[in-house]
């Protein structure tokens, strides 16, 4: 398979995942990085009317999660652990994760992510390992 069509099927598995029909994000997928964008609206919003940490993870997961993926082209791969940080309360606009792997050996892929507000500036960030699992791609949801 080329890497486009792995690229592509990653991206088009992503939109098939049923937890994103609640927050409608857009990935691009390429070597070793992804990117993921989500509109902000107040469905999103904690008691205080700032974006709840549970999307600032979710992005900065995903957008890890999928560079590595984009390194593994038989396995779905597996969240093992997740560092988050929270750098800057958002609570309208855009928000735009950029994952990279920034090492990766036989066993497993390190990769980092930041997540920015419209304007540009950091509002997050995270880094995880994350292992090739049992379940084939191609029998994703979305995959192919």
């Amino acid at each position: 398979m080329a890497k486009k069509e792995h690229y592509t099927n990653l991206e088009s598995m992503y939109a098939a995942a049923p937890v994103n029909s609640i927050y409608e994000p857009v990935m691009e997928v390429s070597e070793g990085q992804a990117t993921i964008e989500i509109e902000l609206s107040e469905k999103y919003h904690h008691s205080a009317g700032g974006v709840h940490g549970s999307v600032y993870f979710k992005m900065l997961d995903d957008a890890a999660f999928f560079a590595a993926n984009s390194l593994e082209e038989q396995f779905f791969v597996l969240t093992t652990s997740f560092t988050t940080y929270i750098t800057r309360p958002v609570s309208s606009g855009k928000m735009k994760a950029i994952g990279k792997v920034v090492n990766r050996n036989k066993s497993q892929f390190i990769a980092e992510s930041v997540v920015y507000d419209s304007e540009g500036r950091e509002i997050g960030r995270g880094n995880g390992v994350f292992v090739r699992g049992k379940f084939l791609l191609a029998d994703s949801a979305g995959y192919a």
